[in-house]
């Protein structure tokens, strides 16, 4: 009962967290692992469980969506799904024991990518102003952050929000709109290359997704209520915590 009210709480933040700012996957990778779920199989089942959450985001911004310079809506939707199944067909290549050294390396990437993400975007904003991008280099990077993206979620988000900056995309609203497409398409593609890898844990990952659910529509309703910089700030030693904490047990 304690691992199942453990696994609820986290998976229930980190829609939260997903709704308002991101940094889900620091609350549902560590719950997962601290409940006895093994390292590949709990990145596989926490992406699974935080699902319903992206699928839902694309709907909330479908009127803005409008791709980078040098992209097409069509390039967009073929390199998030090529970038998925790459990263999840990596991971299911990548054992137990390895992908725990990685852990704690993937999750300060992912936190530092977090704290510095506005300082990010405002440079990858001014970079791109100005400028077209070209196509082999909208379709490297895009190719490069969907495969990470399907790899390790933690962190994805800034760096679309960076990389459509570089691009040249000026209005925020429509790189959130693009960066909820590209999350909700690879994070699909990859939610079924797990299940058909046999690396997700069903019983964790349906529970924890109608726990994500509801804190994603309760995130969405009165989360935005907090200031910014506390709640940034907040996911940030969320972050820190469990880099340390994984670091530690190594």
């Amino acid at each position: 009962m304690l691992d199942v009210a453990l696994l609820l709480v986290a998976a229930f933040f980190a829609g939260t967290l997903n709704a308002v700012a991101g940094g889900g996957s620091f609350l549902t990778l560590p719950a997962l692992i601290v409940v006895g779920v093994p390292p590949v199989v709990a990145n596989a089942t926490g992406t699974v469980a935080l699902l319903p959450g992206y699928v839902a985001s694309i709907f909330g911004s479908r009127e803005d969506m409008e791709p980078a310079p040098g992209l097409t809506m069509r390039w967009v939707v073929a390199l998030s799904l090529a970038g998925g199944v790459l990263g999840a067909g990596l991971l299911l290549l990548t054992s137990d024991a390895a992908f725990k050294r990685l852990i704690p390396w993937l999750l300060l990437l992912a936190t530092a990518m977090f704290a510095f993400g506005p300082r990010l975007r405002r440079w990858a904003g001014a970079s791109g102003q100005g400028g077209s991008a070209s196509r082999p280099k909208a379709v490297a990077g895009l190719l490069l952050v969907a495969g990470y993206g399907g790899y390790f979620n933690g962190g994805m988000g800034i760096l679309l929000l960076a990389l459509f900056g570089l691009l040249g995309q000026t209005r925020l609203n429509a790189m959130n709109a693009v960066k909820n497409l590209v999350s909700t398409l690879l994070t699909a593609i990859a939610v079924a290359i797990y299940a058909a890898g046999g690396i997700v844990q069903w019983k964790e990952a349906l529970l924890m997704m109608a726990a994500a659910t509801l804190g994603g529509y309760l995130g969405a309703r009165g989360a935005r209520r907090l200031p910014a910089p506390v709640l940034r700030w907040g996911i940030v030693a969320i972050g820190l915590a469990m880099t340390v904490l994984f670091f530690a047990r190594q």
